[in-house]
């Protein structure tokens, strides 16, 4: 069997499937931030994203575009949808905007945020509401700060993957604490998308060499002067961690 069968088969795989939605990019893109339709094709066409992820803002106090804007320039119906509360700063906003996704979008996968004022995930909030979530048949993917155990109690409550934070929400410094990363990863069989603080394509790398199944990111690109290159920076970067990780180099 040839090398390159082999890097097919890894690239190729899903590694998420919720129901019917079948996930294979492992590189995520947030939305978000954008207000121009354009260059949110041109991030998401050179990321090779699958996934288009929306939300709405409850507070009305952030511009953003509209789902009207992008109907022109995105082929929206290829992607698998995702909704986001990533604007919520308590339990109760989190719980409504899902709920909103869902009446009026048939939107059932939520990627799920409760953060606190300081902009980090609030790991007992956010299991408060991934229980409710989960008890209403919705699929969850939530946001933490790394915890071993809190990791478990997402896995019992069915969760369909987790995501831990590497750094703080737009900072850019990167993976802070690798071995606490990395015990999370080998402590769930739930995928585990990492996220926050990855500015480079450095950073991505490396979180695929620890067993990240997936990378998401958002400020980074927002920010930086040619969105759509970096962007596609961090597409290669995934697969070269992921092989990294699957090659079982020396030191693992």
């Amino acid at each position: 069997m040839s090398i390159t069968h082999d890097i097919r088969e890894v690239t190729d795989e899903p590694w998420l499937v919720l129901g019917e939605e079948i996930f294979r990019s492992r590189l995520l893109v947030g939305i978000e931030q954008y207000e121009s339709a354009s260059a949110v094709r041109e991030v998401l066409e050179a990321s090779g994203s699958d996934v288009f992820i929306t939300t709405i803002d409850l507070d009305r106090d952030r511009s953003s575009l509209l789902l009207t804007d992008l109907v022109d320039e995105l082929p929206l119906d290829d992607f698998r949808w995702i909704g986001t509360t990533s604007f919520a700063r308590s339990a109760a906003t989190a719980l409504k905007t899902a709920r909103m996704l869902r009446d009026g979008y048939g939107i059932n996968i939520i990627k799920l945020d409760v953060r606190s004022a300081d902009n980090r995930p609030d790991n007992p909030a956010t299991i408060k509401v991934a229980e409710t979530l989960r008890a209403e048949g919705m699929e969850v993917i939530p946001f933490i700060v790394p915890d071993v155990e809190d990791a478990r109690v997402l896995e019992r409550l069915g969760c369909g993957a987790l995501r831990v934070m590497a750094a703080p929400v737009a900072s850019g410094l990167g993976i802070l604490r690798p071995r606490q990363l990395r015990e999370v990863i080998e402590s769930t069989k739930l995928p585990v998308i990492v996220e926050g603080g990855l500015g480079t394509a450095h950073h991505v790398a490396m979180a695929m060499e620890l067993g990240a199944a997936a990378i998401l990111v958002n400020t980074a690109l927002v920010r930086a002067a040619r969105p759509a290159l970096l962007a596609a920076s961090m597409r290669h970067a995934v697969w070269a961690g992921l092989l990294a990780y699957r090659s079982g180099p020396m030191g693992h």
